[in-house]
């Protein structure tokens, strides 16, 4: 059974840095292209940020030099350091595999307000 539990929201200032983390289970974690989306009230989700099992990094240009993604196979778990956070990165955030997504955890929400 595959699941990803996400966790490190919270509430933050603007400027401000979270770190989130993603235990994922029931995939061969260590070959797995993983993958962080966020989904914005009354947005669709997007992906944010991916990483291949070979550490190759991709990020989308609203979070790019922002925003870094990580992995520690041994732990199954992917990252997410987020720094200089907005209003506009408020959000919940969820980990998946990328291109083809499993079944959703239930995310971890973000809000960046004053």
């Amino acid at each position: 059974q595959v699941q990803f539990v996400e966790s490190g929201g919270g509430l933050v200032q603007p400027g401000g840095s979270l770190r989130l983390s993603c235990a994922a289970s029931g995939i061969i974690f260590r070959i797995a292209t993983m993958g962080w989306y966020r989904q914005a009230p009354g947005k669709q989700r997007e992906l944010i940020a991916r990483i291949t099992y070979g550490t190759s990094t991709y990020y989308a240009d609203s979070v790019k030099g922002r925003f870094t993604i990580s992995r520690d196979n041994a732990k199954n778990t992917v990252f997410l350091q987020m720094n200089s956070l907005t209003p506009e990165d408020t959000a919940a955030y969820y980990c998946n595999t990328y291109p083809a997504p499993n079944p959703w955890g239930q995310g971890t929400q973000v809000t960046v307000s004053s």
